[in-house]
């Protein structure tokens, strides 16, 4: 009996250098990132504004984001990933040195604003690119390799915001803007071969259109997932985790504590995820993951030991390591090498931001009016209830986009 097509690939496929130049980027992207993050409140201040504009100034990057999410996905399909990418990330490296020499607090809202519409441009963009550029087998592993290294940049950033702040707020704007510059001239010079028509070896393809993608179930599922997790991990855990171990009477270290270790149990699963899902398939990480980030989550509302909150903020971090990578291997396999997806990448960004600006704040009037275990116990529900659709979805490991030749 001949089981040579079901056979897997004895060698795992090279990543290109394209991929690590990709990654490299997003390495100096998120430690620039967390080098702003701590600072940022405390600069608003400094221009005599209280506690909510300060806070503005935090949300109006996100805004900005979901806002011109749309445009950039179709700036992708008509003037290709590369150049959005180099674009967008001009824009926040100009937009963000000049918040450095910002003259008050207006001119640093518009400034962060600005920061948005760059970040959300090269997201898209790079996504786009990832797809394009990586091997059918090895789209798991090249998205836990991109996920960790802003992970490796977000846990490193503010530690080293920090120092620089000792020498002036203004510094650590600086510093990201001037690495922001030097890294957009060595992915400009790096990648200047990079052309849909060379990647695919033919004329460019229409590219996948939303309504396409959003017939297709896997893509559909990857939506519910995302707005999840964008809800969970990128909303409620940074603005309810630090208040719930506040009001079951812990301190502010034990806080801080359980972001981190959050963190590291998202390094811990992300690139093992990565490398599953290119050998066991996509929607088998994704459920365990969702399943796993969601009942614990539902937990952490009834702990109330430091230890408790701390092994389950682990597993946390471990349920979300699960997910991201296969989830957006998923993504790429619906669209394919041979064809630009740029609004249906757009989208599924759109979705996460949509989840990490309403969940805190949804989440937040049920701790206020009922109780953290209540806000806890939705936000897990949720995640679970993500996983629904995945149930239908279809394994796309192995499955061909058109135009892409069957893996075997």
């Amino acid at each position: 009996m001949d089981t040579s097509v079901d056979a897997a690939p004895t060698t795992r496929p090279p990543i290109p250098r394209s991929i690590w130049v990709l990654i490299a980027a997003a390495f100096v992207i998120a430690i620039g990132y967390g080098l702003v993050a701590p600072v940022l409140p405390q600069y608003a201040r400094s221009f005599d504004v209280g506690v909510t504009a300060a806070s503005v100034i935090v949300s109006i990057f996100a805004f900005f984001r979901l806002v011109f999410a749309p445009m950039s996905g179709r700036l992708v399909t008509r003037l290709g990933e590369r150049p959005v990418y180099l674009w967008g990330l001009g824009i926040v490296a100009v937009s963000t040195g000049a918040s450095a020499f910002a003259a008050n607090y207006w001119q640093l809202l518009i400034f962060r604003g600005l920061g948005g519409i760059g970040s959300t441009m090269f997201t898209v963009s790079a996504m786009g690119l990832l797809v394009r550029l990586a091997d059918p087998r090895a789209r798991g592993r090249v998205s836990g390799l991109y996920a960790s290294a802003f992970l490796l940049g977000n846990i490193m950033g503010p530690g080293l915001g920090g120092l620089l702040a000792e020498i002036s707020l203004a510094a650590p704007f600086l510093v990201y803007g001037v690495a922001l510059l030097i890294a957009m001239a060595v992915v400009a010079v790096l990648l200047r071969d990079v052309d849909p028509a060379a990647q695919t070896g033919g004329p460019e393809k229409p590219a996948m259109t939303l309504g396409e993608g959003l017939r297709h179930p896997t893509y559909r599922a990857a939506l519910a997932s995302n707005f999840a997790n964008g809800w969970a991990s990128f909303g409620v855990r940074v603005a309810l985790v630090p208040l719930f171990v506040i009001a079951i009477g812990l301190d502010n270290a034990m806080a801080g504590a359980a972001l981190a270790l959050y963190a590291v149990g998202n390094a811990v699963a992300v690139i093992p995820a990565g490398r599953l899902a290119d050998s066991r398939g996509r929607k088998p990480l994704v459920l365990t993951g969702l399943t796993v980030a969601g009942v614990t989550t539902m937990v952490l509302g009834t702990t109330s030991t430091a230890a408790a909150v701390l092994v389950v903020c682990v597993l946390a971090g471990m349920g979300t390591g699960l997910l991201n990578a296969p989830q957006q291997a998923a993504v790429a396999d619906v669209i394919g090498a041979e064809r630009s997806g740029g609004s249906v990448l757009a989208t599924f960004q759109m979705v996460a931001d949509v989840g990490a600006i309403s969940g805190p704040i949804l989440a937040g009037l049920l701790a206020e009016h009922l109780s953290f275990e209540v806000a806890f116990l939705v936000t897990g529900g949720i995640l679970l209830l993500s996983a629904v659709p995945w149930l239908a979805a279809r394994e796309t490991l192995g499955v061909a986009a058109p135009g892409e030749e069957e893996i075997g």
